[in-house]
């Protein structure tokens, strides 16, 4: 089950780098929380939709994925952790994020209630 969760995270992350809003919709439980570095929100589809279109200018690339690890707390929710590399496309500069993100099962389908990610520091 963890193996399909980091699968479904990278799905996600290519729907965000592709800019295909049915795809990061359809990985997402509303409402979702999300936590970084502009605070924590809980957000309705149609704020999401809003932040994701407000967003299309940013183009990111992911650049990989290193220290995954997941685990199993019911049959119905995977949380997982993992180092995402992101290359921002306009200022040609990477950064490396740590993730986390809670999967729970709707309807036989995976989805993402929660989210965080923190910049790393260049150390």
């Amino acid at each position: 089950m963890e193996t399909q969760i980091i699968e479904l995270e990278k799905k996600y992350w290519q729907g965000m780098e592709n800019h295909e809003y049915e795809t990061v919709k359809n990985l997402t439980h509303f409402p979702c929380i999300i936590a970084g570095k502009n605070g924590v929100h809980s957000v309705d589809e149609t704020t999401f939709k809003n932040m994701f279109e407000s967003g299309n200018g940013d183009k990111i690339k992911v650049l990989g994925f290193s220290d995954v690890t997941s685990q199993s707390l019911t049959e119905s929710t995977v949380v997982t952790a993992y180092v995402i590399e992101l290359e921002d496309v306009k200022q040609k500069k990477a950064m490396k994020c740590a993730c986390t993100s809670t999967w729970v099962k709707e309807n036989s389908n995976w989805v993402c209630a929660l989210h965080t990610e923190a910049e790393l520091s260049e150390s």
